[in-house]
């Protein structure tokens, strides 16, 4: 298909050039689409005439490459938040994504009170033989101040070109003077999985994100569990904050829970290939070149108590992951609604460096609900701390974002229960600007503990927060309820 689309793109790019040079001659074309129908040759010439007047009337030149660039990237982010034109930079930081490895100093970071915080370094990477440590708070990339840039400016600036040079300026709790330090960037391999045993008994296993590694390390964290203790009783699932990623990294996670061949999830949309079924299956979640990464676990591990956490901020793959263990029945599902991202996205490349990335089906779930646009509901609601959901009840969902793909299994009124008073949203924003960061997996961790306490077959404190309404549909397997949950301040579910 990739090559069809490169041609069809190459046919297209054609068109609009011819349509400059020889404008009516196109009525004697008959052009078609690639769906057979015929091209609406008004808007093309209303095209070539735009860009025809740019060319002549704008008040400095500007270049062709530039026009048609922003002219397909206008046109395919058009379509919906998730469809995008992937330029040069975008496409490298796609693959590297995927791939589970960058150009950068190795940090995990978030924020606080304005500056980049250190969360933790990556063992072995440039940031950790530096003596970076976790708290550390960056203050200055090279000359530049971090108060004011986002998240994502100060990460760009810490990535680059392996090999180059930048000072961080930090300020560390105990320390009177700021600390300076300059780190080489390099190529730093991510690890998606985290694992440990929190209890004894009692296991915690951590997704932040699918990437091509992740079934292969999580196999290998799920085995080093296992040696410690043979006798593991429960085992909780993290998937909180966790934006998905790459489809089979989906399938082999959930088939290291769920019987051999069982349908883990299944697309539709206009492409015949887009009509599928995925398995829990070697060749769903594994390449050809190398063996079944889930064949030497535990078989245990097919009936382990499980739990699964997540909220809004899971997307996605972890959905799908969420989706079919609540379908089968293999796991409770805990935490608040997730995020709604039920679609795929394929992506097309059209040179050696640029690409489209289109949405091209939905997700369904073994049972065919439809995430998109609604996401998984938990079995047990839980909110993120004792004081509530703070900011995570704030978060946009895909529900939330202009031009999102409906979902095709609800055609009903999309309700929501978004804050939107300003005096919430402010009183949430102090809450939470006096709280610590939250560390996933930390004896702190509120929505951890009450896993902890539902495997263990004890009281859970859940939300006063109500989801949204669930529609039941043939087939579709009611939420569990939990006998010995307690609700909060005595209210009774």
């Amino acid at each position: 298909m990739g090559t069809k689309l490169k041609n069809i793109g190459l046919v297209g790019l054609g068109m609009v050039a011819g349509v400059i040079a020889m404008g009516t001659q196109l009525d004697a074309m008959a052009q078609k689409n690639a769906a057979g129908t015929p091209l609406p040759l008004e808007e093309l010439r209303q095209l070539s005439e735009v860009f025809g007047l740019i060319k002549s009337d704008y008040v400095e030149p500007v270049d062709d490459k530039k026009l048609l660039t922003e002219a397909i990237s206008g046109m395919v982010s058009s379509l919906d938040p998730h469809s995008a034109y992937l330029d040069k930079k975008a496409f490298k930081e796609l693959r590297e994504g995927t791939q589970g490895k960058f150009v950068g100093l190795g940090i995990e970071v978030g924020m606080e009170d304005g500056y980049v915080k250190v969360i933790s370094p990556i063992e072995d990477s440039p940031a950790y033989r530096a003596g970076i440590k976790a708290g550390d708070l960056i203050t200055r990339l090279d000359s530049t101040p971090v108060k004011g840039m986002t998240l994502d400016e100060a990460v760009k600036r810490m990535r680059g070109e392996p090999n180059t040079k930048i000072t961080l300026t930090i300020a560390r709790k105990d320390e009177d003077k700021p600390i300076i330090i300059t780190i080489t960037r390099q190529e730093i391999r991510v690890q998606s999985v985290k694992a440990k045993i929190v209890e004894p008994g009692y296991a915690w296993l951590r997704v932040s994100q699918f990437q091509e590694p992740t079934v292969d390390d999580m196999a290998k964290k799920i085995a080093t569990l296992y040696a410690q203790d043979p006798n593991l009783k429960g085992l909780v699932l993290d998937l909180r904050n966790d934006p998905g990623g790459v489809l089979p990294g989906a399938i082999g996670v959930s088939a290291a829970f769920l019987p051999k061949d069982v349908v883990v999830t299944s697309t539709n949309g206009q492409l015949p290939d887009s009509k599928a079924s995925f398995y829990a299956r070697r060749e769903f979640y594994a390449s050809r070149s190398v063996g079944d990464p889930l064949a030497k676990l535990p078989e245990a591990l097919k009936k382990i108590p499980m739990v699964v956490l997540v909220n809004s901020g899971s997307a996605s793959a972890s959905e799908i992951v969420a989706g079919a263990l609540q379908d089968y029945k293999r796991a409770t599902i805990m935490g608040t609604q997730t995020f709604g991202k039920g679609s795929v996205q394929t992506i097309r490349q059209l040179s050696a460096d640029t690409a489209v990335k289109l949405t091209t089906a939905r997700y369904y779930t073994p049972n065919g609900r439809s995430i998109q646009a609604k996401g998984i509901v938990p079995d047990l609601m839980v909110d993120e701390t004792a004081d509530g959901d703070g900011l995570n009840g704030l978060r946009l969902r895909e529900a939330d974002l202009q031009k999102h793909l409906s979902n095709d299994k609800d055609k009903g009124p999309e309700v929501h229960a978004a804050v939107d008073e300003l005096e919430e949203e402010q009183r949430l924003a102090a809450l939470e600007k006096k709280r610590k960061p939250l560390e996933f997996g930390s004896k702190d961790d509120f929505q951890l503990t009450q896993a902890l306490n539902h495997l263990k077959g004890l009281p859970v404190v859940l939300s006063k927060a109500k989801p949204e309404p669930k529609k039941e549909e043939p087939g579709i397997n009611k939420p569990k309820t939990d006998p010995k949950a307690e609700p909060k301040n005595g209210d009774k579910k």
